[in-house]
């Protein structure tokens, strides 16, 4: 996507399919007709394990690394390099790394081989989660094993601030699914598009603001946070995605007459 002077590529690091009960439990097959839009022709949820790759302003950035060359959740990863390749880019191209949180899924092409996988790159997050996975107890064994390794380069962004990252970048704290998950925010001229992180995993979750999450830390204040989130971008004309929503295409959330609509271009 073109937007101002900036440009934004998806980089998909693998991709599954599931049945939309088992990936929010507790809905039913009546819940879900009303969103059959966003399964494909075999009734299954489209899911996808990647990142965003924003070039201008004289940067070269990553928002979130993927999954790694390893499984999880049925999702085999691997492809976020070859996928970066095809854009005509290396690891030493990107001069910028930022994490909207610091789950597995979302920092495992940081390191490879035990090596830091973007050497010239400045990695940055939000300091709460530097401070939940880092000195707390929130790594599971696989992030840490990544966290061991980038923590001295890992830049953390104040958390209770609205922060510019680099030029074009920003990013507002969105709490809940993690104490630091964020909102990366970029905008161009009069132009403007979120990356949603997994403030939301469905665009379902904009259309509906019940649909609970996935993996939320504090499921109450991230439903609270989704909730203001929806009260921004609904109406607003802004383009938003999230690292796993289908192709990792931005949509836009239209305001309706009793229900919101998810639009994708």
């Amino acid at each position: 996507m073109e937007l101002g002077k900036l440009r934004i590529d998806p980089v998909v690091d693998g991709e599954g399919r599931f049945k939309p009960m088992q990936s929010f439990r507790g809905t039913t097959a009546e819940d879900w007709a009303m969103h059959r839009d966003l399964l494909d022709a075999d009734g299954l949820l489209p899911f996808v394990m990647g990142g965003f790759l924003v070039r201008g302003n004289g940067h070269t950035t990553l928002v979130d690394l993927g999954l790694g060359p390893k499984s999880l959740m049925g999702i085999q990863g691997g492809a976020f390099l070859d996928n970066l390749g095809a854009y005509g880019l290396t690891p030493a191209d990107i001069t910028d790394v930022l994490f909207t949180h610091l789950h597995e899924d979302h920092i495992g092409w940081g390191v490879q081989d035990g090596k830091i996988t973007f050497p010239k790159a400045t990695y940055r997050a939000s300091s709460a989660d530097v401070e939940h996975f880092f000195r707390g107890d929130g790594a599971n064994k696989a992030e840490r094993s990544v966290l061991d390794v980038i923590g001295s380069h890992i830049v953390a962004w104040d958390a209770n601030t609205t922060t510019n990252i680099v030029p074009g970048i920003d990013q507002f704290a969105a709490p809940g699914h993690t104490p630091g998950s964020s909102v990366i925010v970029l905008s161009s001229d009069d132009h403007r598009a979120m990356l949603l992180g997994d403030t939301v995993h469905c665009p379902v979750q904009l259309v509906d603001e019940e649909w609970a999450g996935l993996f939320d830390v504090d499921p109450t204040l991230a439903r609270e946070t989704r909730r203001s989130l929806i009260r921004e971008i609904e109406g607003s004309g802004s383009q938003v995605a999230a690292a796993h929503f289908p192709g990792l295409k931005f949509g836009r959330l239209l305001a309706g007459q009793g229900r919101r609509q998810w639009r994708v271009p």
